[in-house]
């Protein structure tokens, strides 16, 4: 008999990662000291529903919550970012990616999802609310690396009052499962199949966020090109938003975008004040950058002149904190 335990990398989350190969045989285990109940309970949950709808997720063999322990399926270690560094014609890759989330987005989504306990998992719907929550992060956590305290609340009140007038204008409503991280680094090759992993934070929300997700991935570079070839790619399959208001499902793209480079720049500035995961920095001058492409549009002038003002580029391009 053979028996081995390796510790594998992580991710963002306060979760550890364990592989445990019993002769052939391999399981995932998962072990959450903090926020046991989104890191163990939805995920399993979400997991459950997603495998219901023909979607491959990881399934679940053993919890044990007072612990915060699970075991899960090993989808193994060939995510689809690995394959898109190689891959030298992305777009055939993307593709797939795509087809996969149209599928995801065509389930009728539930508010209640049974979890491991037998309780109800309530799978909220994107709000105003949760918008601002998450670009608060870009105040809470990043502004305050740049400047005092009053400085970061007198722009923190310029760039929430235009954010609300954004977030306002989306025309999409919640209609649609959301994974909110649909992105390579999620996305598994197991065999023939796409296997879905990190999905404990999805909500009910707007069709456009978890393409936002996968075409403004802050890990991979891609050409402006590429992202519209994907961008179009989904509009042509996606016959439901087509004959809706493909303008007005652009508009929500931008907001969208916006609204998650701003977060995930706020959540790689907190793992690196509270965490001490300084690798997370590296990746904020590109998530600028795609912040930038985004503001084309002249519903942006206003907040672009803003941020221009307060964080100039030659600030935005640098790592300043390594």
């Amino acid at each position: 008999m053979q028996f081995k335990i390796q510790q594998i990398k992580g991710d963002a989350s306060f979760r550890k990662f364990y592989r445990v190969k019993l002769n052939k045989n391999s399981k995932i285990v998962v072990f959450a000291e903090k926020e046991k109940y989104n890191n163990l309970i939805a995920y399993a949950a979400i997991n459950e529903f997603l495998r219901n709808n023909t979607i491959l997720a990881p399934r679940i063999f053993i919890h044990d919550y007072s612990r915060g322990i699970i075991v899960i399926q090993d989808f193994g270690d060939n995510t689809f970012y690995k394959i898109l560094l190689k891959k030298k014609n992305k777009l055939s890759v993307y593709k797939k990616l795509v087809d996969l989330l149209i599928k995801i987005q065509k389930i009728k989504p539930k508010n209640k999802l049974k979890t491991i306990l037998g309780k109800s998992h309530i799978l909220d719907k994107y709000s105003t609310k949760c918008l601002h929550k998450e670009s608060n992060l870009f105040f809470d956590w990043y502004l305050p690396l740049l400047f005092n305290k009053k400085k970061v609340s007198r722009i923190k009140l310029e760039i929430k009052r235009i954010l609300s007038k954004l977030y306002k204008r989306l025309n999409f409503s919640n209609s649609c499962f959301v994974h909110r991280d649909y992105h390579a680094l999620n996305l598994m090759k197991v065999g023939n199949k796409i296997g879905v992993i990190d999905s404990q934070d999805a909500l009910i929300g707007n069709p456009a966020y978890d393409l936002v997700s996968l075409i403004d991935d802050v890990r991979i570079k891609t050409s402006n090109k590429l992202k519209n070839q994907i961008y179009h790619y989904y509009l042509r399959k996606n016959l439901k938003i087509n004959n809706y208001n493909s303008d007005k499902f652009l508009e929500d793209f931008n907001v969208l975008s916006i609204q998650r480079s701003l977060k995930i720049i706020g959540i790689f500035s907190r793992l690196f004040k509270r965490d001490k995961k300084n690798q997370y920095l590296k990746l904020i001058p590109y998530t600028w950058q795609l912040l930038q492409m985004r503001l084309n549009s002249e519903i942006f002038s206003e907040l672009k002149q803003i941020l221009n003002n307060y964080i100039p580029k030659k600030i935005r391009k640098k790592n300043l904190y390594l």
